[in-house]
């Protein structure tokens, strides 16, 4: 069915080095098993495949009524959500995935740093897709080693561009541009009213989980680093604006970055309208938190709400337990005890 698009007429579209010659990955063995169908797009993957830093499939995104067709990675980030690789960095040492936009952040310990950082949550693929992508991970049961497709399909970075390209920022840009898409006004639906305070933790009128009649979906997955079965709950805010994925491990429960439910969806296969909240509600179980010492001095570098950092992970010791943060905060006791029944 994929090749009788290209030969009615489809076009397809590479942003990598395939650019010139887009027939090459489905000569190179890039040629989708599966079909998934989303809002008004289309989605043809391969088998998973992974290379020394990720697990990914190669997509291929069509939307209805166009003849582009868009490859493009979508890979696990370690926080579990499946994401939309916006571009990459390869250098020396260096093999870096893009992660989208860029934000600015306030810095943790001083009132007056700005730190200018990747909106990773700008790269999540939409929530309704997760379940899919797990499902056919599991099809394979041996996954291939494949370190050619990343730079085949993915535009190249410069070793100081963190942003992604114009194809990626431009919809999202001309979404925020319409105030109807602003969501809360484009006020943030959640914020601490204390600083490094979990239990301050507020949210907007309406935009808090619905953990009684907002549970649309829920399933499981199995991880290396969070010790088994982690249980995947899909749920609405109150006022169904919003959505939520919670997960629960044996011992940890983190909140993947809200979406909305808006239904547009840009050619990465991502939502173009964003969700303000403030970061810190959705720490991962475990996140970054180590000595870097390829610098000079070495210094510390971690997403974790300064005094809040537990164990170092048995898995990857770069990565420090955030439990003592998250299960401070209100949402995961009430997560918790409404939803878990614990």
């Amino acid at each position: 069915m994929f090749r009788a698009l290209l030969a009615g007429g489809a076009r397809l579209c590479p942003m990598g080095s395939a650019r010139r010659r887009p027939k090459l990955l489905l000569e190179q063995g890039y040629t989708p098993r599966y079909r998934v169908r989303l809002f008004d797009m289309t989605f043809y993957l391969t088998d998973i495949r992974q290379n020394p830093d990720i697990r990914f499939f190669v997509t291929y995104l069509q939307r209805d009524g166009e003849t582009d067709i868009h490859p493009r990675i979508f890979y696990k980030d370690v926080s579990l959500v499946w994401r939309s690789a916006s571009h990459y960095i390869r250098g020396d040492g260096e093999n870096w995935i893009g992660k989208g936009d860029l934000k600015v952040v306030d810095d943790h310990d001083d009132d007056d740093y700005e730190l200018e950082v990747s909106a990773e949550e700008t790269t999540d693929l939409p929530f309704e897709l997760q379940s899919a992508l797990e499902t056919l991970c599991r099809r394979v049961k041996r996954i291939k080693t494949d370190e050619r497709a990343v730079p085949l399909i993915l535009r190249r970075g410069h070793a100081d561009r963190m942003e992604a390209y114009e194809d990626f920022r431009g919809p999202r840009r001309r979404a925020r541009e319409n105030p109807a898409n602003w969501i809360n006004r484009g006020r943030p639906i959640a914020r601490f009213t204390r600083k490094n305070d979990p239990r301050s933790l507020r949210f907007a009128k309406g935009f808090e989980p619905d953990f009684e009649t907002g549970v649309l979906e829920r399933g499981s997955i199995r991880s290396r680093i969070y010790g088994g079965k982690i249980d995947r709950f899909r749920i609405l805010s109150r006022n169904r604006q919003v959505q939520y994925l919670f997960f629960a491990g044996p011992r940890h429960v983190w909140i993947i970055p809200a979406q909305a439910t808006t239904t547009e969806l840009s050619s990465y296969g991502v939502r173009t309208v964003d969700v303000p909240a403030d970061d810190d509600l959705f720490v991962p179980g475990y996140e970054y938190h180590f000595i870097d010492d390829s610098v000079d001095p070495p210094e510390w570098v971690s997403q974790i709400p300064s005094g809040f950092a537990g164990a170092p992970s048995d898995v990857d010791d770069s990565r420090a337990d955030a439990s003592p943060w998250i299960d401070q905060m209100p949402v995961i006791q009430e997560f918790r005890r409404k939803v878990l029944k614990r």
